[in-house]
């Protein structure tokens, strides 16, 4: 008999991920409305924690430091039969964290809250 083990990376038990109350409520109307939405998140989750700033085209980085990066992603979720909704998310490079900033459907809205990323920012900015 033969046992695969897969083997954990360094920073995989180091990642956190946090939310912003604005995501939080969001987040919570959203799943009322696609059950799955739970389920889709802990999968994007998992996939984020091996590649940060994603792979592919469904990641897009919206800005880039030192310290931060903010990225943009499509999330498929099975509710919607797959159609996306898009997650905002910071990845703070130097205390492997990841915080959800934003979750919309592109059905109900077009684009990301500019001016929520910019206050995040900036309170990243204040707090060093």
């Amino acid at each position: 008999m033969y046992f695969t083990v897969r083997k954990k990376l360094q920073y995989e038990n180091m990642s956190h991920f946090k939310r912003l109350p604005e995501f939080e409520k969001e987040f919570l109307k959203l799943s009322k409305k696609y059950p799955s939405l739970a389920d889709d998140l802990k999968k994007l989750e998992r996939l984020i924690t091996l590649n940060p700033v994603g792979l592919g085209t469904n990641f897009v980085t919206i800005h880039h430091s030192d310290e931060v990066k903010i990225v943009k992603t499509r999330l498929a979720c099975k509710s919607l039969r797959n159609r996306s909704i898009r997650i905002i998310y910071a990845y703070h490079q130097n205390i492997l964290t990841f915080v959800h900033i934003e979750i919309y459907f592109k059905g109900d809205k077009e684009n990301e809250d500019r001016a929520r990323i910019a206050d995040y920012l900036k309170n990243v900015q204040r707090a060093r």
